[in-house]
């Protein structure tokens, strides 16, 4: 959707990891209801000037730039007047406020925006034709390709299994109800995997992502927690004794098995996967009526 000025600009630097760019989407009042955004940008000259807040951006504070979603209309339906805009995170006006997450880490941010001039040249597609363009990206955001981690996470699963004791001689791996739980699991992976493959088969052949990329994305995003939890499941009172000190650095050996000290923080971190992006909830919106035409 770029001219071909701004393809020339940006896209080398994107190539050769020159500049970082973080995502402009999310407000504190408009989440999954995105097109609630009220930033707002307003031409003045050769500039837009705008003014408000994004919320949940991750690692702003290490961007170069940040692609946003700004309102530059209120008349008719709210998705009509979102424009794209590419914002130097250099500019005067922009501060980026921290969010420390639980785990203390500072991964996500809120972006300020107060008087930030823009110029009009870095506006990509036309005016008021944002949510097209942001609805195109959100398509390659959700559709990622799920099966490889979740078959990595099942094989790790199964190798944590045959080193957890549960007593009269027996390791977890020998334990059918947890086997059942697992097997179950790879058989819904193995389905995803398929629907994936069909994606991509289209994807080769120039087609687009389409609103199929909502069944990937809530398909594999609930894959992930229910492998978070198994994993919970299979180290036991060893996932209870985490905490910040876990990464910090201190000379005490960690408590319990190696592999377990890294799972209690990926499943407390995976329960954001089925909000992000959409929540999942969105996403079977999505796909009723897009997909299924209900």
């Amino acid at each position: 959707f770029g001219t071909d000025e701004q393809k020339a600009k940006f896209l080398p630097r994107i190539l050769e990891s020159e500049d970082w760019w973080c995502q402009g989407y999310s407000e504190p009042g408009a989440g999954s209801d995105l097109a609630a955004l009220k930033t707002k940008a307003e031409l003045d000259g050769d500039d837009y000037v705008v003014n408000g807040a994004k919320i949940w951006t991750s690692y702003a504070q290490y961007a170069d730039w940040i692609f946003c979603l700004v309102r530059t209309s209120t008349e008719g339906k709210k998705q009509q007047g979102i424009s794209f805009l590419l914002i130097d995170m250099k500019t005067e006006g922009i501060k980026v406020n921290p969010i420390i997450s639980i785990d203390n880490r500072h991964g996500l941010n809120e972006v300020e925006f107060n008087n930030v001039r823009v110029p009009k040249e870095n506006l990509i597609g036309e005016e008021n034709k944002g949510w097209t363009y942001a609805k195109y990206l959100l398509e390659f955001e959700r559709g990622n390709s799920y099966s490889p981690t979740l078959y990595r996470g099942i094989e790790k699963l199964k190798s944590i299994a045959k080193e957890t004791s549960i007593g009269n001689g027996e390791n977890l791996i020998d334990d059918s109800d947890f086997i059942n739980k697992l097997n179950k699991c790879e058989i819904e992976i193995q389905a995803l995997e398929f629907v994936e493959l069909r994606i991509f088969s289209a994807l080769s052949a120039g087609q687009r992502v389409g609103p199929e990329s909502s069944i990937l994305k809530t398909r594999g995003t609930e894959l992930q927690q229910k492998l978070q939890e198994l994993s919970v499941e299979a180290i036991g009172y060893w996932a209870s004794p985490f905490v910040y000190d876990t990464f910090a650095n201190i000379n005490e050996p960690s408590i319990g098995p190696d592999y377990a000290m890294t799972i209690a923080p990926s499943y407390f971190n995976g329960r954001k996967t089925t909000i992000y992006a959409g929540s999942n909830e969105i996403q079977r919106n999505i796909i009723s009526k897009a997909v299924l035409g209900l």
